[in-house]
């Protein structure tokens, strides 16, 4: 009539002599995920953002992890941070933003949408460059591509030089915002028709990323017969 007492007692002597695992703090567990219900929702997913819809089944953007260090030693001095969840996002935008000029540059001159666009001289014409699949070898030859790692190194060099401010807590702003709203989308906008127009972007970048993968995948294939619009 003991026996049980007696174990239940060992198992939480046991229980209580071990660590916490990482993955009680990952996951809320009184919650399921949106967007894969048979999973726990994410810890730092909370639907607050926007495109948050509790993707991640990798649990990544629950790592604790420190990723200031990415962009400066933290020998040079201490900072507060760049948490896991603001770096995965900046990077996301990033990406989602360079796969929406990337997925229109490439279709664009290969002709997609009734004109070939290309930069002017003989070098860039279809004669030189007959598709965007060939393009990167042919201007990497020509010499043309070491303009363009100049002008990505710029651009990651300013958009360091923000995150560096973020660390230091020199600067709120939220993940990707570099105030740049030429066309005053988001002026005198509400909270919500901003969030509203900041997860279009999103799942146009998203849509994008995919969109970039399948038609750089798809011109390679069948040893290149699929090299000039539309790709198949």
């Amino acid at each position: 009539a003991f026996v049980p007492s007696s174990t239940e007692s060992t198992g939480s002597a046991l229980k209580a002599g071990m660590p916490d695992r990482m993955w009680d703090k990952m996951v809320d567990k009184t919650e399921r995920s949106a967007a894969i219900p048979f999973l726990p929702r994410p810890a730092n997913l909370d639907g607050s953002m926007a495109g948050d819809v509790g993707f991640d089944p990798f649990y990544l953007s629950s790592i604790p992890k420190n990723f200031a260090g990415f962009i400066q030693p933290p020998q040079w001095e201490e900072t507060e941070g760049i948490p896991t969840l603001y770096w995965m996002r900046e990077a996301e935008l990033k990406h989602s933003r360079v796969a929406m000029l990337a997925w229109f540059g490439w279709l664009a001159t290969d002709g997609a949408f009734g004109i070939t666009l290309r930069f002017p001289g003989s070098i860039y014409s279809t004669d030189a460059i007959p598709n965007a699949y060939n393009a990167h070898n042919i201007l990497t030859e020509q010499g043309s591509m070491g303009f363009l790692l100049l002008a990505v190194a710029f651009v990651e060099f300013c958009s360091s030089a923000a995150l560096v401010q973020v660390s230091k807590g020199e600067l709120d702003r939220e993940a990707g915002d570099f105030n740049l709203d030429p066309l005053m989308f988001l002026k005198d906008k509400s909270p919500e028709e901003k969030k509203r127009m900041q997860t279009r972007e999103l799942l146009n970048g998203r849509l994008a990323m995919l969109a970039f993968s399948a038609v750089a995948t798809q011109t390679a294939l069948n040893d290149g017969a699929y090299q000039n619009f539309p790709y198949f």
